[in-house]
Formats: structure tokens, C-alpha cells, sequence
């Protein structure tokens, strides 16, 4: 069961404090609606994860309709690319250090 408060009982904030606990957020109405939740840190290091899970699956469905829309790498051309941008790479190391 979702803990529900007004906004007005943050004046003891700490009681509301003591309320949260990890899946158990505190949601505080304002109007008689809802307006703000506090939850814990756990809470919000899973929703990072979950985000950044999404915003991962979403790159790899990209590249999963680019392959079949344009076609596929061939592992030849996949291994060239990245010896061109390893090259690339130790090239602007390179330039760095004689600068510096």
C-alpha cells in the first residue's frame, strides 16, 4: 500500500523521512494531488539502471534494423574499421605529446 501525506506534514520533516524505505516511496499531495514523491537513494540508483538499460536497447534495436535495412558488416570490414580508428587514435596521441 502506497504511503500518501500532504505536503504540509513536511514541517516534521523527519517523521515523513523515517516513512521512506527502498520500494516504498512517500508520495505528498498538494490539493488533495499528487504533487511530489521522496524515495531513497537505492530507489533512484535502480531507476539510473533501468534508464540507462532502455536508452542501451534502444541503440541496439537501431543497429539491428540499420543491419537489416543497409545490411551487415562483414567481419573483414567490421576488424578494418577498427584498426583505421585504433590509427586514428595513436595519430592524435602522437600530435598531443609533440605539442605538450
Amino acid at each position: 500500500m502506497p504511503m500518501i501525506a500532504p505536503v504540509s506534514e513536511l514541517r516534521n520533516y523527519g517523521q515523513v523521512l523515517e516513512k521512506v524505505k527502498p520500494n516504498a516511496p512517500v508520495y505528498l499531495t498538494k490539493n488533495g494531488h499528487g504533487q511530489f514523491s521522496v524515495h531513497s537513494i537505492e530507489d533512484d540508483e535502480e531507476f539510473e539502471k533501468a534508464r540507462a538499460m532502455v536508452r542501451l536497447l534502444t541503440e541496439i534495436n537501431k543497429g539491428i534494423q540499420s543491419g537489416e535495412e543497409q545490411g551487415w558488416l562483414s567481419d573483414e570490414d567490421l576488424d578494418k574499421h577498427f584498426i583505421e580508428r585504433r590509427k586514428q587514435k595513436e595519430k592524435m596521441l602522437m600530435e598531443q605529446k609533440a605539442e605538450g
